[in-house]
């Protein structure tokens, strides 16, 4: 009989294997029926408990319809991340070999008969089996629509399904996505980073109908259409048209309208799979799923279903993996003769959906009687938040979208009185009542932190490091919801990483990129990152951290300087997504650089033309700049034209980066200038900008010691004297005011741009995120002594590479405005709905003050909402 395959990751041998039938003998068989999630997580819980080959246990075989074993569907979009099929796999290298169990991939059941107690598989074989265990999982459910078989129609279920889209997605320009649940958000995701122009069309009222109500659908709806996505609620497909050689060219909805599309992914809902289960004679259910009593038992004794296939004895079908994992363990405890039951699981969900964070958890939509609301909206800012309470205060579930960052805590605390009042829960920062965040230390030792796994506070707490708590309970290994609040449980971390996902400094990873010339954070995270979270997406310290750094490094590593470019795009922080400052109100400043604060005449009257043409307030600001605000989304490409046309470049507000370099009058206007600062003040702006760096830089040129430009408050400051420039360095005159520390004195012009353009790049090289110079300055071993050592004294030896560095940053310089309005495809993402481009946006509104203008308070306020006190709570 030819040999099954023991090693996962090499499928050809095993597809081939196709033994005969055996003889039942007195080592038990358990035959497996699919190798998904679920069906691994059994295999797995067989291993815990000894019942394997190598453990002297029962003879394990598993037959896998996929080419390939199980792998993390939950995570199936990361491939177009960059993850390969390989990355996504769920089974350690030599699991099978270590526990003797049989896998059989490519190779999947055809048919089950029970009174012989045999499998029979595609390829012939015929197996033997004492407990069947069947976790076939689903199919996905595609609507009986005309055409729906047309060639560019395809299903977002498997790898298979994404390589045929990634495929066919080559030669598209549109396309659209029926269904808008988590899996069709996904799908959309997925098309849009293909390039395609999305569509998603979803039957029900909202996206997202089963986990979010309907406030946390519209604030899903806009912040999806903020990204250049089109859709479509409340209308259904009717049919897929296609042309004469039968590839798609079109969509038909229900409210009569049409869509001209090249491709079509199915993503509305799945179905069991119990196909096998019916033909060999298993209860069914009505609309679906093989019965399964609370052991996970079917109407046989002898055969076990477990997963997505299964209809539980509380009468549902669970399409979420904890549930899943959840059956296998009972199944597996069963088995082995323990004793274990599943009633029922929890329906929590956290994910983030095109990067928006969304939410659900316990009773979500206030299903129980005498349940209320406590809710905060803000549409302008994509976020909702609704917590259902009971009339005793018992927190009964909620809803978050925009802001999920307290689902870790709340869900745990599903069931229990809040230990504070509901509203100061869901407020922001700022408002009146205080907001407050509850920590896990709030919640008990028997609270489940991980779902997937069913694994509580107090078994986290038995270890001391994130690797020892995913091998020694599973948490966190499953949807990766927990992971936050499993690394607040843990005890702070020796180690001086940067964050959860890198064991490295910033300062040291900024060494890996230029050193090995890195060129986006997806290879460094897997290269570099922990173990435990390499082939996953990063966090929200390390994603803006990385980026800068690749932006830094950008024209010496070969990354593309555009910041919006492919997956650099989401790694930025909020201003640079729109390449200008969000305002309180919706709006966005445009900040136009002005060199030195030398302005023409001509320019001048540019900017004003631009301010009253689009309705702009204007401002004057100390940087000696000018700028205009109250712009919506939609304008900034058409003032940035005409700005850019008048000899204007981005004055890269937005950005950690060069801010200005001001300057007072200097020799050629004052009495007591000594130099010229204003074309020092420019020389200097015009070569550093654009440079990014681990937070703003500001600088100033004093013509004079009379300090006119205030140089000494400056990241860099440069004071003339009659034998040259002083250069005066790590100043800061924010929150935290330091005047700056002299560095060198009575340079040359040439030898003053030499040690900035050493300085700037040692600070760029060894600071921490979000550093600024004067807190790297009183940091950094040796402070200004070490510094001068390094950037005058050349100590390190490292000089001429920081100067190489600075000059490649200036030779690659290019505008991002500029490039931007000279693309047609980057200026897609200018639009405030993607339905309506010229529409503005109602939510922007302003008032007149002083013959300008200013927001809207009070729509920016909204209603006074009255909050009622539940008993129990504090007023």
């Amino acid at each position: 009989m030819p040999e099954p395959t023991f090693e996962p990751r090499t499928t050809a041998a095993a597809s081939n294997a196709t033994p005969n039938a055996q003889a039942h003998t007195a080592v038990p068989t358990i035959v497996v029926v699919g190798h998904g999630m679920v069906g691994q997580r059994f295999l797995e819980a067989l291993a815990e408990r000894g019942l394997t080959p190598a453990a002297g246990g029962a003879r394990v075989v598993v037959l896998c319809e996929e080419p390939r074993p199980a792998y993390d569907r939950v995570r199936l979009t990361s491939y177009f991340a960059g993850r390969s099929p390989e990355d996504l796999s769920l089974v350690e290298p030599e699991f099978m070999a270590r526990h003797g169990i049989e896998l059989y991939v490519g190779d999947p059941a055809t048919a089950v008969d029970r009174a012989g107690r045999t499998v029979t598989a595609r390829s012939g074989a015929v197996f033997p089996y004492d407990t069947l265990v069947l976790a076939t999982g689903s199919y996905p459910f595609v609507p009986p629509v005309p055409g729906k078989d047309a060639r560019g129609c395809f299903v977002y279920r498997t790898i298979e399904d994404l390589l045929a889209i990634e495929e066919y997605a080559k030669g598209a320009a549109t396309g659209a996505v029926v269904g808008g649940g988590l899996l069709g958000l996904e799908a959309a995701g997925a098309l849009k980073g293909l390039g395609l122009a999305t569509h998603v069309v979803e039957f029900a009222p909202r996206l997202m109908p089963v986990q979010v109500d309907e406030g946390g659908g519209a604030a899903l709806l806009r912040t999806i259409q903020d990204m250049g996505l089109s859709v479509h609620t409340g209308v259904g497909t009717q049919e897929v048209t296609a042309g004469e050689d039968g590839a798609v060219t079109g969509m038909s909805l229900s409210d009569g309208s049409s869509l001209a599309v090249d491709l079509v992914v199915f993503s509305a809902g799945v179905r069991p799979r119990d196909q096998l289960a019916r033909e060999c004679g298993l209860a069914v259910g009505e609309r679906g799923g093989i019965v399964v009593d609370e052991e996970c038992r079917t109407s046989d004794p002898a055969v076990f279903a477990i997963g997505e296939c299964a209809l539980t004895a509380d009468g549902r079908v669970y399409g979420l993996v904890a549930p899943g994992y959840d059956m296998a363990r009972t199944a597996a405890e069963v088995i082995t003769g323990g004793r274990s039951a599943f009633t029922g699981a929890d329906l929590s969900t956290k994910l983030k959906l095109l990067g928006v964070d969304v939410a659900s958890f316990g009773d979500a939509h206030g299903a129980a009687e005498g349940s209320l609301d406590v809710v905060y909206s803000d549409a302008r800012a994509g976020v909702y938040k609704k917590l259902v309470i009971g009339p005793d205060g018992t927190l009964l579930g909620g809803v978050l979208v925009g802001d999920a960052e307290q689902y870790g805590t709340l869900r745990p605390l599903t069931g229990s009185v809040l230990p504070v009042a509901p509203e100061q829960l869901v407020l922001p920062a700022g408002s009146g009542g205080g907001p407050v965040s509850l920590g896990p230390g709030a919640l008990p030792d028997e609270a489940v932190i991980c779902s997937c796994h069913n694994v509580t506070k107090g078994a986290i707490c038995e270890h001391t490091t994130l690797p020892e708590v995913k091998k020694c309970t599973k948490a966190g290994t499953g949807c990766g919801s927990c992971l936050k609040v499993i690394g607040q449980l843990m005890p702070p971390p020796e180690d001086s990483g940067l964050c959860g996902c890198f064991p490295y400094s910033r300062s040291e990873l900024y060494e890996i990129v230029r050193t090995l010339e890195v060129t986006s954070f997806a290879e460094l995270l897997d290269s570099h990152g922990r173990e435990e979270v390499r082939g996953g997406d990063g966090c929200e310290v390390c994603k803006p951290t990385v980026g800068s750094v690749i932006a830094s490094l950008a024209p010496t590593v070969g990354a593309s300087g555009y910041v919006l470019d492919g997956e650099q795009a989401a790694l930025q922080d909020t201003n640079d997504h729109f390449l200008a400052n969000l305002q309180r109100n919706g709006s966005y400043s445009i900040v136009p650089r002005i060199p030195g604060g030398e302005i023409t005449p001509d320019k001048l009257i540019v900017i004003g033309e631009v301010a009253r043409d689009f309705g702009l307030y204007t401002k004057i600001t100390g940087g000696q700049r000018i700028d205009l605000f109250g712009a919506r989304v939609d304008q900034l490409p058409l003032i940035w034209t005409r700005l850019v046309d008048a000899g204007f470049e981005s004055g890269h507000a937005y950005g950690k980066s060069l801010r200005t370099v001001k300057s007072c009058v200097g020799q050629t206007w004052c009495r007591y200038g000594v130099q010229d600062s204003v074309k020092m003040a420019i020389d200097l702006e015009l070569r550093y900008r654009g440079l990014r760096s681990p937070h703003k830089l500001k600088s100033a040129v004093s013509g004079c010691a009379r300090e006119c430009a205030e140089a000494r408050g400056k990241d860099f400051g440069i004071i003339a004297t009659a034998q040259g420039w002083n250069l005066y360095v790590g100043g800061n005159g924010g929150a935290t005011p330091r005047h700056a520390d002299l560095l060198a004195q009575d340079l040359s012009d040439a030898e003053l741009v030499r040690l900035i353009d050493r300085f700037l790049m040692f600070y760029i090289r060894t600071a921490d995120r979000l550093e600024r110079t004067s807190a790297w300055l009183e940091r950094i071993d040796g402070g200004l002594d070490h510094v001068r050592d390094v950037v005058v004294h050349d100590s390190l030896g490292l000089c001429e590479e920081l100067e190489r560095l600075m000059a490649d940053h200036v030779a690659g310089y290019r505008d991002e405005w500029a490039e931007t309005i000279n693309d047609p495809e980057r200026l897609r993402r200018f639009v405030t709905f993607v339905n309506a481009p010229d529409a503005p946006d109602p939510s922007v509104r302003f008032v007149p003050e002083r013959d300008q203008i200013k927001p809207d308070l009070e729509l920016l306020a909204g209603p006074v909402l009255a909050v009622r006190t539940l008993e129990g709570t504090a007023s």
